[in-house]
């Protein structure tokens, strides 16, 4: 048991030490903090302001914020991004999907209905975090991942026999540092060993400006499957959560290993020397195959994507 003090000082600790053994920032850093209003996000733009000014990382913050046009959602947690902005003095910077893709969630969900929404929200929300993080000229990109969302990541990708995302979903880092590829940004994960309750009680104790509504659409998401499990191994067993994650890890170091490789966001090899990373031809965003995930999803809305800049 701890008291109000000590908890905040060894949760602010324990962020520092992950940040530190992962080597997640290097002095001059543009970091893009990903910001939706949640309780995650809020705590870890909060955190990051105070370990950056104690510890002299030498980095420049920015907010990043994604709309996907969700009325009723995304609209109202906006406002409690645009506070904190205010609050904190940071930059913000807001792209949405109707000027990357040319739709919004609600339009997609009127056309395709709710069985699948999430698989189109999840794709394009991670390459709008990716442009918006280039268009500001991050170097690195930070979300507010926790031990909670890492293990029901892990338990995901172990149901649905997703070897290459199993293999860096318990990396705090993925991505290749300086790799100028278009959606190429690296990513880190500062709170990835806090648990949601900490993250819940940190930002209690500090009277943190957070949005707690759920997402209109996430009610059909797999991921509230996992998470249901993930419950359930808790009640039976408290460390359910770390000992997932420390799987997860044993998994990677192992592969890599064996590999030599490195654990990147796209799952690509990284590339000789002199050589690019394959792109795609419509948008030039990367990946594996001729058109990116975006634009095969688009197509299948019948759309044709708008052009929108990757960097300044």
């Amino acid at each position: 048991m701890l008291c109000v003090q000590c908890f905040t000082e060894t949760f602010e600790d324990e962020v520092h030490q992950t940040i530190v053994a992962s080597s997640m920032f290097s002095a001059g850093d543009v970091v893009a903090s990903g910001a939706s209003g949640g309780k995650d996000s809020t705590v870890l733009m909060h955190i990051l302001k105070q370990l950056n000014e104690r510890h002299h990382y030498g980095i420049k913050l920015i907010l990043v914020s994604v709309d996907e046009g969700i009325a009723g959602y995304r609209d109202d947690s906006l406002k409690t991004v645009f506070r904190n902005a205010k609050h904190y003095d940071l930059p913000l910077h807001v792209v949405s999907y109707k000027d990357i893709y040319g739709w919004t969630m609600d339009e997609i969900v009127r056309t395709i209905g709710t069985k699948s929404n999430c698989t189109y929200c999840g794709v394009f929300r991670r390459q709008a975090l990716d442009r918006g993080a280039a268009l500001v000229g991050a170097t690195k990109i930070v979300t507010g991942h926790n031990a909670d969302d890492t293990a029901e990541t892990i338990l995901m990708n172990i149901l649905r026999s997703d070897t290459p995302r199993l293999m860096r979903c318990a990396s705090a880092v993925t991505g290749v540092a300086g790799d100028d590829t278009a959606g190429m940004v690296q990513r880190v994960k500062p709170l990835k060993n806090a648990y949601e309750k900490e993250i819940v009680l940190y930002a209690h104790f500090h009277k943190l400006d957070y949005f707690t509504t759920e997402c209109t659409y996430s009610k059909e998401a797999f991921r509230g499957n996992a998470r249901g499990l993930l419950k359930l191994l808790e009640a039976a067993r408290p460390s359910s959560v770390a000992d997932i994650i420390t799987a997860g890890e044993e998994l990677v170091s192992s592969t890599t290993a064996q590999a030599g490789a490195v654990v990147a966001d796209d799952h690509l090899p990284t590339p000789a020397e002199g050589q690019k990373r394959p792109t795609c031809r419509r948008c030039g965003f990367i990946s594996s195959q001729e058109l990116c995930r975006a634009c095969v999803l688009l197509e299948g809305l019948g759309a044709s994507r708008k052009t929108f800049p990757v960097a300044q």
